[in-house]
């Protein structure tokens, strides 16, 4: 509140240094593979990426999961490297999305559970639907809009 603080307001540090670390987080990629050395070739290619925590292979579902310090291209590109043909996990799960059978979202290829992730596929917010069902709520009288 005084000289002292007035000097000190006009000498201040700053730190300009940005922080490097990327954030945590889980990629899903879907991978193609028919044998256990593919899948030894792509777990090998992966787990050699810096900051990559851990690394879970699914044959069966023809996919590759990564957690860690990692940006989703980067290992997107270092599994196309081995030679494999590589895309980003590109279904959710059928329990989540409220028109699995929408044009584009059905897919036969996709694994038992999952549906292909489509915008057709979900329910917009304050669509006429949306609005008739939560005209009437029994958990709320005061919803009802006819009275």
């Amino acid at each position: 509140m005084g000289i002292i603080d007035h000097i000190l307001d006009k000498f201040e540090v700053t730190s300009t240094r940005k922080s490097k670390r990327k954030p945590m987080q889980t990629v899903e990629i879907k991978v193609k593979m028919d044998c256990d050395g593919c899948e030894r070739r792509v777990t090998n290619a992966v787990s050699s990426i810096k900051g990559v925590k851990s690394v879970e292979v699914s044959r069966k579902q023809s996919r590759v999961t990564v957690s860690g310090y990692v940006e989703p291209k980067k290992v997107l590109k270092k599994v196309q490297n081995t030679g494999k043909k590589a895309e980003l996990w590109p279904y959710v799960e059928y329990n989540l999305v409220s028109y699995p059978y929408a044009a584009g979202a059905y897919d036969k290829k996709a694994p038992s559970g999952y549906v292909r992730d489509v915008p057709q596929a979900f329910q917009t917010p304050n669509s006429p639907t949306e609005r008739l069902t939560s005209m009437f709520s029994d958990e709320n009288p005061n919803a009802c809009e006819i009275m």
